[in-house]
């Protein structure tokens, strides 16, 4: 197994009112990873994830992708400390 890696990510685009979070709760879910998802106040969606590199990367491309409704504009990446959740988590 590759080493643990936690992302931070914040997501622009048509992210809010679309099911977004949700979808990226389900998808991590899929993947294995724990972290969070949240809306954030200026529209934009906010997650960090955990788990192998590799499969943090994938999970991180189906989301670039989003639900059917949404649409992502951009997509930062911050590599950041792993923290060891342990679950996957829908906040704010």
């Amino acid at each position: 197994m590759s080493e643990l890696a936690r992302a931070r990510v914040r997501i622009s685009g048509v992210v809010q009112g679309v099911g977004f979070r949700w979808f990226v709760c389900r998808a991590a879910e899929q993947y294995g990873l724990t972290g969070w998802v949240r809306n954030r106040p200026d529209g934009s969606v906010e997650l960090e994830a955990e788990g192998d590199r590799p499969t943090v990367e994938a999970f991180l491309s189906e989301v670039r992708v989003g639900p059917r409704l949404g649409r992502v504009t951009s997509m930062a990446v911050d590599w950041v400390p792993p923290r060891r959740d342990t679950s996957f988590e829908v906040t704010g």
